[in-house]
């Protein structure tokens, strides 16, 4: 079992999912049960993943959970693509966003590969 409060990508993963909150709060009403709340769902399970196979109590349980947190990430990308193309918004803040989460991307992939050996 693993101190998933102590692992860095889970960190990096809360600290995205609060400024994704952020983010999609200023998005307009009718957003609210369209892309506001895929967008929350599916940054909410990337560190929840993290967490979750970290109470599993053996490496092999806990190998999948990195594989979840990551094809999560990978559709919040498509969502902030969407969200860009649609003008909810700004290219900047897409840019800006989407260099976050491929820094997370990145330490979920090195979890993944520390978990399988």
């Amino acid at each position: 079992m693993h101190n998933f409060k102590e692992l860095k990508v889970w960190q990096k993963a809360v600290e995205f999912a609060v400024k994704t909150y952020a983010l999609t709060k200023a998005f307009p009403s009718e957003e609210k049960f369209g892309l506001v709340s895929q967008m929350r769902r599916a940054v909410v399970s990337i560190p929840s993943n993290i967490d979750e196979g970290c109470g599993k109590t053996s490496s092999k349980l806990f190998v999948n959970a990195p594989e979840v947190s990551l094809g999560e990430s990978y559709e919040l990308e498509t969502q902030l693509i969407i969200a860009e193309k649609t003008g909810l918004i700004s290219p900047a803040k897409a840019k800006e966003m989407d260099k976050d989460l491929s820094e997370l991307q990145q330490m979920i992939m090195g979890l993944k590969t520390s978990s399988a050996h």
